[in-house]
């Protein structure tokens, strides 16, 4: 089942709004079945997208980052480590998560940096810890309902000027099953009325792959800021 969405919010207090317990059913069921999709296929997804070149992204969201020395970055949904090595080996100190357990065994292993095990909608990390988020194929897993407190979490994890990247499919805002896992695939500008309702400044967005001819850029990449004050 797949179906569109709109960006559009409820802006009543959330307050005054608990969630029931059929939305907590709902949120526990699309968090355990897309990491059961990703734990039992863990060793050939790491075979799959071992050797996807996503230097384009790494290096936009590092020149958004700007400035000298070491960055902190968040690898958000780290799959097997391979970006978090690339970070480490460009002198960057990152930190992986990801909430399938063979993942973060995985990513553990073959980058030597810190990885957490959490759930994308059950985060708990510190404030303003880090200089970058490296969100790469990651955030369309979460559900619409839930992405403005996401977001708005991300928000808070990053240093004033802190930069968020995230590279997602593209869609034409549909949200649903597909192949075992839950998505959304946003346009454009339904992605972007959710960052900036997030608090988020925007930098800039692209598509990919590099150098193929539009109609084949399956992916659309962006770049946003944390407010500096």
């Amino acid at each position: 089942m797949v179906r569109r969405v709109s960006a559009t919010r409820d802006t009543a207090d959330p307050s005054k709004t608990p969630s029931s317990s059929s939305d907590d059913a709902r949120l526990a069921e699309i968090s355990s079945r897309t990491l059961r999709h990703y734990q039992e296929r863990a060793q050939p997804f790491l075979e799959g997208t071992r050797d996807h070149d996503v230097s384009q992204n790494i290096d936009a969201l590092l020149e958004a980052i700007g400035g000298d020395g070491p960055k902190r970055i968040l690898d958000l949904g780290c799959g097997p480590g391979r970006d978090l090595l690339a970070f480490k080996e460009r002198g960057h100190d990152p930190v992986g998560l990801d909430g399938t357990e063979a993942f973060v065994r995985m990513a553990r292993t073959y980058s030597g940096a810190e990885v957490r095990h959490q759930d994308f909608l059950r985060l708990e990390l510190a404030s303003a810890a880090f200089d970058g988020i490296f969100a790469n194929a990651s955030l369309f897993h979460v559900p619409c309902s839930e992405l403005p407190r996401v977001l708005g979490e991300l928000l808070a994890y990053l240093r004033p000027g802190g930069v968020l990247f995230s590279s997602n499919p593209l869609g034409e805002n549909q949200e649903g099953w597909e192949r075992g896992r839950y998505g959304v695939f946003h346009d454009f500008d339904q992605w972007r009325g959710f960052v900036l309702g997030a608090g988020f400044e925007e930098i800039g967005h692209y598509y990919r792959p590099q150098g193929l001819p539009r109609n084949q850029q399956g992916w659309l990449a962006t770049l946003w800021r944390r407010p500096a004050a």
